[in-house]
């Protein structure tokens, strides 16, 4: 009986493992469907699998993580880059290379403006940098996006889009705060009625990859939508690809420039992956609930962007020293 279910868990756990890998057949799969079935219809179920991605990943949110005085400079450096500079450059990719493609343009926003994610932790923890910042960077990034995204996006598309701030606001707290109470709300559930130990080994392990499935299916709802357009208008998938490349790269400029100049490497790190690291997947449901299809695809090559710059990001930093002793650290590791 248990090699059955050492498999099914290994099934499971596939896409949130091989997330990368995962999104290309979601691309492969979405893009075939589209081209021979209309599922525009099923875009009701946006809402549905948005849930599904998000609470599962609040489940073991505390609050109690973005309070005390602790690392407030590092703090207060990563909300002025995550919510002036990052912003600001996508608004100006935007209003340049995408003003005819307003919804492209409102994904790459909705992308900007959710900054940090469980992938910040998770990558400052493999870099070997300031765990417990990031873990309070994540958290308060997650509160103030949710709250500043509504009024941002009506700042920066208000001219290119009709944004409707209140049903934003509204899709905002479907997306994000239902999911956080419920999640808050479980976690205090399972707390009373198992050990800590039975969550953090039995119930955590499982959490990413049930939002990995919703992910899943949103981008091939994404893609399958968008799949007659991206055959008969090549151009604008190459054109939001090339957007989301450089909307990353200079990220990347930003951050390791901070960074270097401002923090000692440990410090960096976290600084860093707040600032490259979006929180894609509440963002694909937020874009393709409030703008559409496109908005959702323009957030699916982020996606497939990221994860890999991350992980190359590693390897450099270790190797050449990007953050100022990254050479240091790899050849003390060797």
């Amino acid at each position: 009986m248990k090699q059955p279910d050492f498999m099914l868990r290994r099934l499971f756990c596939w896409p949130s493992q091989n997330i990368s890998l995962a999104i290309f057949v979601c691309l492969v799969i979405g893009f075939g469907i589209g081209l021979i079935l209309d599922t525009t219809p099923l875009k009701r179920f946006v809402l549905p699998l948005t849930f599904v991605i998000i609470y599962p990943s609040m489940i073991g949110f505390r609050f109690k993580e973005i309070f005390g005085r602790s690392h407030g400079r590092l703090l207060a450096a990563a909300m002025l880059v995550n919510f002036t500079l990052v912003p600001g450059v996508a608004y100006l990719l935007g209003t340049v290379f995408l003003a005819d493609s307003p919804q492209l343009f409102a994904g790459l926003a909705i992308a900007a403006l959710l900054p940090t994610s469980n992938m910040t932790i998770s990558f400052t923890m493999l870099s070997g940098g300031n765990v417990p910042a990031s873990v309070k960077i994540t958290a308060i990034g997650l509160l103030l996006g949710s709250v500043l995204a509504p009024w941002y996006l009506y700042v920066m598309l208000g001219r290119f889009v009709p944004v409707d701030v209140l049903a934003t606001m509204k899709t905002v707290g479907i997306v994000i705060l239902t999911p956080l109470v419920l999640g808050m709300l479980t976690y205090r559930y399972l707390l009373q009625k198992y050990p800590p130990e039975f969550f953090q080994e039995r119930v955590k392990p499982l959490l990413p990859a049930v939002s990995s499935w919703g992910v899943m299916a949103i981008i091939i709802l994404a893609i399958s939508m968008n799949a007659q357009t991206m055959v008969s208008r090549p151009d604008i998938l190459a054109k939001a690809l090339a957007v989301q490349v450089a909307f990353y790269a200079a990220n990347y400029v930003i951050a390791i420039l901070a960074g270097r100049r401002f923090f000692s490497e440990n410090d960096a790190l976290p600084l860093v992956y707040s600032i490259v690291l979006h929180n894609l997947s509440i963002s694909i449901g937020l874009a393709a609930a409030a703008f559409g299809p496109d908005a959702a695809l323009m957030v699916s090559l982020a996606i497939l962007i990221q994860g890999q710059a991350a992980a190359w990001f590693v390897k450099l930093n270790q190797r050449y020293g990007v953050l100022g002793k990254g050479k240091a650290l790899a050849k003390s590791q060797a």
